[in-house]
C-alpha cells in the first residue's frame, strides 16, 4: 500500500507475568497479601496504541511511521531495540530527564484484564511534536490513548484538538483511539464529556470501547454497569439497544461521523453519518461516503482458535479495519476483517504474536470461520 500512515501518541513497555491456567480464577483468591504465586514465565513488549496498533498495521503491508516518546533510560532502549526489529523507531523522541512509560499486565485466565501504569514521557507529547513535514503527503493520523497523556486532556483538551486540527488542515484523515481511565487520577477528575464534544469535529474515525466511552460521558450510568456486572467483565452484561447506542448517540450529536465502539469478547458496534457528513473525511484516506455512510450494526466477534490473552486485541482490530478502509473495503467488509484480526490476537500473549495478514483472515472467513452465537 502506498498510502502513508502517522501512528502516534502513547507507547510503553508491557511486562505480562504468566499465570498458571486455572479454572474458576477469581481476582480475590489470587490478590492476597503475603500470597506467593509461582507463575510460568514472563513475557516482554512494546504496548500502547503507538507499538500495537502501527506495528499491526506495519506487519499488514502499511508504509507506517510510528511517532511516541520514551525516556533515556533502560526501559526506554528496551522499546528502541524492540522497534528496531521492525524498522519502525526513527519517529521516537528520546527524552533526557523523563521516565519510559511502562504497564504491569495482569492476563489472569478467564479475568479482564489488570493494569499497572505509569504513563511515564507520554504525559509531555504534545501537538507540536508531530511536525508540518510529518504531515505533508500523510493519508492519515492514528493517535492512541490521550487519557494516559497528561498534555492532551488538559485545558479541556486543548492540545488534543490541537492536533487533530492541524492533520484536518492537511487533508489528513484523523483516527482516535482512548483508553480507560483511572477514576483517582489526575485524567479521571477532569471533564471528558466536554473533551470529547470538543475534539469530535476533528476527528473522522473515532474508536474506543465502551467502558471508555461510558465512564467519558456519563459516569452515573457507568456505576450502574458496575454494579449490574458484580465483579465480572462489564461487556457480559450489556444490551446493545439499551446500553450501547444511548452512547452512540451522543457522539453522533457532536459531530462523529464513523463510529466504532469496541464491546469486548462480544464483538463490535458502528455507526456512520450520511454521505454529506463523511465528505468531510480527510481526502488521503480516499474513503467513498456511498459505501459508508448511514450504516449501523454490530459485528459478532469470531471463535477464536484459543484464547491466551486479551493484550492488543481493540488495537490490532483497529489496525486491520484502518487498513481495509486504506484499501477500499466498504465498511461490512472492514469490520468483519477487524473482528477477525481480534480474534487472532487473543490467540497469542502479545499484540502482535498473532497477527494475520487481510488475506489469510479473508481466507478463514471464506472456510466458515463460526462467529459466537452463529
Amino acid at each position: 500500500m502506498n498510502k502513508k500512515v502517522i501512528v502516534a501518541g502513547h507507547i510503553c513497555l508491557d511486562i505480562t507475568p504468566l499465570f498458571p491456567p486455572q479454572k474458576g480464577m477469581k481476582v480475590s483468591d489470587i490478590l492476597l497479601p503475603g500470597k506467593l504465586i509461582e507463575m510460568e514465565g514472563v513475557n516482554v513488549n512494546t504496548g500502547g496504541a503507538v507499538a500495537n496498533t502501527g506495528l499491526a498495521m506495519k506487519l499488514l503491508g502499511v508504509d507506517v511511521s510510528l511517532m511516541g516518546k520514551v525516556g533515556n533510560d533502560t526501559f526506554g532502549e528496551m522499546i528502541l531495540n524492540i522497534l528496531d526489529k521492525y524498522d519502525a523507531n526513527t519517529g521516537m523522541i528520546v527524552a533526557d530527564n523523563e521516565s519510559t512509560s511502562y504497564s504491569v499486565v495482569l492476563a489472569m485466565p478467564g479475568i479482564d484484564r489488570i493494569f499497572l501504569h505509569n504513563p511515564g514521557a507520554n504525559c509531555t507529547f504534545c501537538a507540536a511534536d508531530i511536525s508540518k513535514k510529518d504531515m505533508e503527503g500523510t493519508a492519515l493520523l492514528h493517535f492512541g490513548y490521550p487519557p494516559l497523556m497528561k498534555s492532551m486532556y488538559e485545558n479541556e483538551g486543548k492540545e488534543l484538538v490541537c492536533l487533530m486540527k492541524k492533520a484536518k488542515d492537511y487533508g489528513v484523515a484523523t483516527s482516535l483511539d482512548m483508553a480507560a481511565v483511572d477514576e483517582n487520577s489526575s485524567a479521571g477528575r477532569v471533564d471528558w464529556n466536554t473533551i470529547i464534544r470538543n475534539v469530535i469535529p476533528y476527528v473522522d474515525f473515532f474508536v474506543p470501547s465502551v467502558e471508555e466511552l461510558c465512564f467519558m460521558l456519563d459516569k452515573e450510568r457507568f456505576k450502574t454497569w458496575c454494579d449490574r456486572a458484580d465483579g465480572r467483565d462489564i461487556t457480559e452484561i450489556l444490551d446493545i439497544d439499551k446500553d450501547v447506542k444511548p452512547l452512540a448517540d451522543i457522539c453522533m450529536a457532536y459531530g462523529a461521523k464513523i463510529l466504532l465502539i469496541k464491546c469486548g469478547a462480544a464483538g463490535m458496534y458502528y455507526r456512520t453519518g450520511d454521505v454529506e457528513v463523511l465528505k468531510s473525511v480527510g481526502e488521503g484516506a480516499g474513503l467513498n461516503p456511498n459505501l459508508w455512510a448511514n450504516k449501523e450494526g454490530f459485528e459478532k466477534s469470531y471463535i477464536p482458535d484459543r484464547i491466551l490473552s486479551g493484550t492488543g486485541a481493540g488495537d490490532t482490530s483497529i489496525a486491520a479495519f484502518l487498513t481495509a478502509m486504506l484499501e477500499g473495503c466498504p465498511i461490512e467488509e472492514a469490520m468483519h476483517l477487524a473482528a477477525a484480526e481480534g480474534a487472532s490476537c487473543v490467540a497469542s500473549f502479545d499484540a502482535l504474536g498473532g497477527i494475520k495478514t487481510l488475506e489469510k483472515l479473508r481466507q478463514k472467513i471464506a472456510d466458515g470461520w463460526k462467529k459466537y452465537d452463529d
